[in-house]
């Protein structure tokens, strides 16, 4: 199923910097590699704090890369995640395990904020252990419901702990679950010995979303502290609208897993979260004679005319009359950056999906026609300049053409008789 697997990822693949983004930032573990990242061949950047044990308390440095990644800073004013206007850079960020509450009481309100947006605007989320705690809205413990405000929310669910530390549980496969697009299982709809320190199931009597799609159960018939989680839901999914993105959690953790079944679930589970990426957004319709600027910046706060991120795509729509003739679409930008131009009839237009294309180095594009089929053509713009990474003790630095990321301005302007 991995070739299958691999179409349906390449397929959402255009208009990101990178695939996945791994936050293993304060009071959570800390990974430098992703084996089901590698096993799909998707490309990653991580934040790894320099406490790799929970229990030590994180130095100010950790605290202050982090902000300066998540929340930004004067070179990158939106923050890693996001694009200027508040697109997903990345197309899934993926949540380790560790302290789910103390990572999130340092995220702030400004770094919760980030990721909710990146999720509401299209890009997808992973949560392992700790991370499908953070997706939650709420615990429940003794019976009482618990808001988190110190949570994501992103999943408006509750969550409740197992009980269960450093042991290993199976998990039975839903049956329909989505999961099974990606990966029979070896065909028993079953999963051995999946590592389980501390995590969480869906609670179901009170406040599940009804858009919450199960996709595994736990096998552990015996009882934990008089209680038990046999058949309790250890791994979900949840998607609000078409716009936004998918969240997949799970309370046990296969992330580190380098083979066989384990290995499978989570690139199963990554496969399907890019699969609910937010479907792409046009800025608006080009009107004849009339140019668009798109010259704001985030601070602006107005996305339909922000300037572009790196690797970034900007569509937009123009609708040609039928006596139209001797067509022109201008492409002005700063020629110290590559902005290439594409056009599709009647559907979204990018590099491979363009019936016409301009990738020469620059950002002054002019495309001439003497006619064009008459209705609704799309139209996008590509920045394809990026930064440079150098890999530091704690993930990437960016060096190079920086510029992109606070974005970069151009206008187009539709012309014909």
């Amino acid at each position: 199923m991995l070739v299958a697997c691999l179409s349906i990822i390449a397929g959402h693949a255009q208009g990101y910097y990178k695939d996945i983004f791994i936050d293993g930032g304060v009071k959570l573990n800390s990974m430098k590699r992703m084996p089901a990242a590698d096993l799909l061949g998707l490309s990653v950047e991580y934040y790894a704090s320099s406490r790799l044990s929970t229990a030590l308390p994180p130095t100010s440095q950790d605290t202050l890369i982090q902000r300066e990644l998540i929340v930004g800073n004067d070179l990158d004013l939106n923050g890693i995640l996001l694009y200027p206007d508040g697109a997903p850079r990345f197309r899934l960020i993926y949540v380790n395990g560790g302290k789910a509450a103390n990572h999130g009481l340092s995220l702030g309100e400004d770094g919760l904020s980030r990721i909710r947006q990146f999720v509401e605007h299209g890009g997808s989320f992973v949560g392992t252990c700790a991370g499908a705690f953070l997706s939650s809205a709420a615990t429940i413990r003794a019976d009482t419901i618990f808001p988190r405000t110190s949570y994501l929310q992103i999943w408006p669910g509750v969550t409740r702990g197992t009980g269960l530390y450093n042991s290993f549980t199976g998990m039975k496969v839903e049956k329909n679950s989505p999961l099974l697009k990606f990966d029979q299982f070896g065909g028993d709809m079953y999963i051995d010995s999946i590592r389980h320190n501390g995590g969480c199931y869906a609670w179901t009597e009170s406040g599940f979303p009804k858009e919450t799609e199960v996709l595994l159960r736990y096998d552990y018939p015996e009882k934990i502290n008089g209680r038990s989680i046999h058949n309790e839901i250890s791994a979900w999914a949840y998607k609000k609208n078409t716009t936004t993105g998918r969240v997949v959690a799970i309370g046990s953790h296969p992330e580190a897993v380098t083979s066989g079944e384990r290995l499978d679930l989570m690139a199963a589970m990554i496969s399907y979260s890019l699969d609910g990426n937010g479907t792409p957004q046009i800025k608006g319709e080009l009107e004849k004679g009339k140019k668009r600027n798109m010259y704001k910046s985030t601070s602006d706060n107005n996305p339909d005319s922000t300037m572009i991120g790196d690797k970034q795509y900007h569509h937009f729509v123009v609708d040609i009359p039928e006596k139209a003739r001797n067509i022109t679409l201008t492409l002005s930008g700063d020629n110290a950056y590559d902005l290439f131009l594409y056009m599709k009839k009647d559907d979204f237009a990018f590099a491979r999906e363009s019936d016409y294309k301009d990738v020469s180095p620059g950002a002054v594009k002019k495309a001439r026609f003497d006619k064009l089929q008459a209705g609704v053509w799309y139209v996008a713009v590509e920045c394809y300049t990026t930064v440079d990474v150098k890999l530091t003790d704690w993930g990437y630095e960016y060096t190079g053409p920086t510029g992109v990321l606070n974005g970069v301005p151009y206008s187009l302007l539709v012309e014909w008789e």
